[in-house]
């Protein structure tokens, strides 16, 4: 385990992750300094506890520091990050951080990441995990910090991960002892620079080196970037070695039968896809398919992530607010016949033209919000001539309201009316599950 006495330690940015950085360095007795750009009731805590507390957009001196812990939102160009590489400095982030300080009875990680299904494939894992009798739960990038937990075995005997690719970028030993690719599409492009960046920084999950490597064989760039000894998982029937489906049940390598597919939450082929990278981590781990079939039937599905609000006059409402990329959101699409569609907020530099065309045979209508819907009914015009279009420009809180009513006045019977945004939320919303709260909370007034 690394020691941190006396260290210089700059963390930047105190929110959840970062707090719990700043609250552990002090602990272990860093010289600690935090900046945040705002005032909050951690930088008070943090002040009281010892660290020093810079306020505001200035840039720090750095030269009184060692090492800069970032947070996520601290891209590669960030000024604060992009001048402590510049002056050499250790640039890392909470997780890596949270490797460093494990010590020789640590729990080990099995690790998940890529564009989409991050969270659901981490927290099936934890439910298979736990259905073996380990202890073990559904930790960082999810929203619970590694740093407190990773250093010993006294509360977990196996750590179920979540890793994103911003995580991974500020990593440099990190090297879980199993790891999983779920998927590559474009996403962060405005925060990685380019896609060659975003896939290095994702492929960095297989770092290990003799660990459980798996990936996602159903999508050409993951299968062209899977280890030679890697697991490969496909939702159809698998080649030797692979898992995947036959005759409607989820096989493991050998080919014996885990679980009923069709018993799965949420619906949808990638959440198959979801489930078996979930099982291969446990089976390589060594956990028995009897935990793994276990786990499965009995996990309950996050929030947000296509679920069912209601039925209304004879349409259902489904809230995948969690669909912040056209990957995601093509997904879910492709789950439901005739789909009246709610997209738009922050594209992040992503294109929709490809999601539109794709799906376009399914659309009975779109209502568009948010600040980049331009480009989504630039793309509807282009792919679907003649669709019904709403635009709601409103961004008040009344503005899911004023969506969801447009919504139901384009659905018939039998319809689906889908919350997948293809986007961010943070134009409108303070977040993705407050978008989907907000829907909810506008079909429950249809009603």
């Amino acid at each position: 385990m690394q020691s941190y006495r006396g260290r210089r330690v700059l963390v930047a940015g105190a929110a959840v992750a970062g707090a719990a950085a700043a609250r552990v360095l002090l602990d272990l007795g860093a010289e600690l300094t935090v900046v945040d750009r705002t005032p909050s009731a951690r930088t008070e805590e943090l002040a009281a506890a010892g660290a020093r507390v810079l306020i505001g957009d200035a840039l720090p001196d750095l030269s009184t520091v060692d090492d800069v812990v970032v947070s996520p939102g601290f891209a590669p160009h960030h000024p604060l990050a992009a001048a402590a590489v510049g002056a050499g400095l250790d640039v890392y982030s909470e997780p890596e951080l949270a490797w460093r300080l494990r010590g020789p009875d640590a729990p080990p990680w099995l690790a998940i990441t890529g564009t989409n299904g991050k969270t659901t494939t981490t927290t099936m894992l934890a439910a298979i995990l736990r259905a073996a009798g380990l202890r073990s739960d559904a930790l960082g990038n999810i929203g619970t910090p590694l740093v407190p937990v990773s250093a010993d075995r006294s509360s977990y005997d196996v750590l179920a991960v979540e890793l994103s690719s911003f995580q991974l970028h500020w990593s440099r030993d990190l090297a879980p002892e199993g790891g999983a690719l779920l998927n590559l599409a474009d996403d962060h492009l405005d925060w990685h620079g380019t896609f060659d960046a975003y896939t290095d920084a994702k492929t960095r999950i297989w770092r290990a080196a003799g660990g459980i490597a798996v990936g996602n064989v159903d999508d050409p760039r993951v299968a062209a970037l899977l280890p030679p000894d890697g697991i490969g998982v496909t939702t159809g029937v698998p080649a030797a070695g692979q898992l995947g489906v036959v005759d409607g049940m989820l096989v493991d390598r050998s080919g014996a039968a885990l679980v009923a597919a069709d018993v799965i939450r949420p619906v949808g082929t990638h959440n198959v896809s979801n489930a078996l990278h979930a099982a291969a981590l446990a089976l390589g781990y060594g956990v028995p398919a009897v935990a793994v079939a276990g786990g499965l039937t009995g996990y309950t599905p996050e929030p947000h992530r296509n679920a069912y609000v209601a039925t209304v006059d004879g349409v259902d409402y489904v809230d995948d607010s969690k669909a912040t990329n056209p990957h995601a959101a093509f997904a879910s699409l492709t789950a439901y016949p005739r789909i009246v569609w709610i997209a738009g907020g922050q594209l992040k530099g992503v294109a929709v033209d490809d999601l539109v065309a794709r799906v376009a045979d399914r659309l009975a209508g779109a209502v568009l919000l948010g600040v980049d819907r331009a480009e989504i009914a630039t793309a509807l015009a282009r792919h679907a001539p003649g669709l019904p279009v709403v635009d709601v420009a409103s961004t008040d809180d009344g503005a899911m309201g004023e969506v969801v009513r447009a919504a139901a006045a384009l659905a018939k019977p039998g319809d689906t009316v889908l919350l997948a945004p293809a986007a961010a939320s943070l134009d409108m919303f303070a977040s993705y599950a407050k978008r989907g709260d907000a829907f909810a909370s506008a079909v429950r007034a249809l009603r």
